[in-house]
């Protein structure tokens, strides 16, 4: 692919900064649960398999060399864009700048910048599948399709924030699932970034910040702590996604994905909220509802 976007097509027309994210919303509730993690590889599987992203993350990312730094960082970034209140537009503007300089040519001879409309739409695109991929196999139930409509706007508010070309969004959720299986189909690759990354999970223990009731649901599956994380990877993976890569999954493998999402699923109402959020999310939470507690009490002097 060639980096053909003029920087008018890179720099987002000046606009009024979105409204933050707050209680009621999904992404609210969704974005700092800790069942967030079981995704996060198969999020980075796809947004590497498109060639610019594949290009400028094996270039200039350390996630070989430290996995679960960079993991941590991407999470602070990402949870303040949705629990950060006015510091999620500052955020926003951070990563774009942090990614203005990241740019080159792969190793086909295509050139690339991070910041082209199409790579940059497609990294943030993923999340509403991602989100909808979680609780089909980790939530109680998954997302009704009123809740799947609304969801998807909630992202397209976050693009704002994050300042993604409004015309990169597809209109509705319908048109969205057009847009991903074009993707699929016409424009990512079986990437040696994306080959990379899958061997990564194979290496690495469970994230850090997964707390250890969570951990523990693992053991059954009769897995060493990489392979989990190969596992769940590889499973949660569109059918079209894995068939790309080449990468095998019988129906023996989504009956244990399964089990391990039931086992989830029936663990997390039993957690006390700091263990079921990540700790910005958590913080958040509370604070709105010492905000609102405040404001109860104002009413009623």
């Amino acid at each position: 692919m060639t980096d053909s976007t003029s920087r008018r097509d890179r720099e987002p027309a000046t606009s009024p900064d979105p409204e933050p994210f707050g209680p009621g919303d999904l992404l609210w509730e969704g974005m700092g649960d800790q069942r967030l993690m079981f995704l996060l590889g198969g999020a980075l599987v796809m947004q590497v398999m498109h060639p610019a992203v594949g290009a400028a993350v094996g270039q200039h990312s350390v996630y070989r060399t430290d996995p679960w730094g960079r993991l941590g960082r991407s999470l602070t970034s990402l949870q303040t864009w949705v629990y950060g209140g006015s510091q999620a537009v500052e955020e926003g503007r951070r990563l774009r700048e942090l990614h203005r300089d990241i740019g080159g040519v792969d190793d086909q001879g295509r050139s690339y910048h991070a910041l082209s409309a199409e790579p940059y739409a497609w990294v943030h695109l993923t999340a509403f599948e991602r989100a909808v991929t979680t609780l089909k196999y980790f939530g109680e139930r998954p997302y009704t399709p009123d809740e799947e409509r609304r969801l998807y706007e909630e992202i397209i508010h976050l693009g704002r924030i994050l300042r993604v070309p409004e015309r990169m969004f597809p209109a509705t959720v319908e048109d969205y699932r057009d847009y991903f299986d074009d993707m699929v189909d016409n424009t990512l690759e079986d990437h040696p970034t994306a080959r990379d990354v899958l061997a990564t999970t194979l290496t690495v223990g469970p994230p850090p910040m997964v707390p250890g009731p969570l951990r523990a649901l693992w053991r059954p599956l009769g897995l060493t702590s990489g392979r989990v994380n190969h596992f769940v990877t590889v499973g949660t993976l569109p059918a079209a996604v894995r068939a790309k890569l080449g990468l095998s999954w019988t129906a023996r493998d989504e009956a244990r994905l399964r089990r391990l999402g039931r086992a989830v699923a029936a663990t997390m109402p039993l957690l006390p909220e700091r263990a079921r959020y990540l700790p910005i999310a958590y913080r958040a939470r509370r604070a709105a509802r010492a905000r609102e507690r405040l404001v109860r009490a104002m009413r009623v002097a």
